[in-house]
């Protein structure tokens, strides 16, 4: 038997189906690195997930110096030159940014993600206005050392 989603619980976008919840990956959008990539994963979104992933990724550039992007796992991931910092998924209903060391952000974000390893943090947000840009663009400066999954943060 797979754990394939059921119909119901997905939502076609341009680049395939949204997921209810966290199953391993946000969509089948393909892995590639760089910044064109993740600006088509972006595109392809429905709204309000399109506009939430928009600000995330202005907030991203204007927040952290050499910003690097990649797609992975159906989701759009942030980093530095030497890692990844954070992602960004939409799901039916919402969308996740998730802190990869977010257990060490002060204060540490709420929601501990299923299937994104036991220090992921991050919100969930569910429109726009659920952004609070000073907490996240705080939290994305914090979280800059934390490069990688299994690396810690850096003296």
């Amino acid at each position: 038997m797979t754990n394939k989603p059921q119909a119901e619980d997905t939502e076609a976008t341009g680049s395939g189906q949204l997921l209810a919840s966290m199953t391993g990956k946000a969509s089948s959008a393909k892995a590639a690195e760089g910044d064109k990539p993740v600006f088509s994963y972006i595109a392809s979104l429905p709204q309000p997930q399109r506009g939430i992933a928009e600000r995330i990724d202005a907030l991203a550039a204007e927040t952290i110096p050499d910003l690097k992007r990649a797609v992975k796992w159906g989701m759009a991931y942030y980093g530095v030159s030497d890692g990844w910092c954070f992602s960004s998924g939409a799901f039916i209903g919402h969308l996740k940014l998730m802190f990869i060391h977010g257990n060490e952000l002060t204060p540490e974000p709420p929601v501990t993600p299923v299937g994104m390893g036991k220090s992921t943090r991050g919100v969930e947000l569910v429109s726009l206005d659920d952004l609070d840009e000073r907490q996240v663009a705080a939290w994305m400066r914090e979280a800059k050392p934390f490069v990688g999954a299994s690396k810690r943060k850096k003296a």
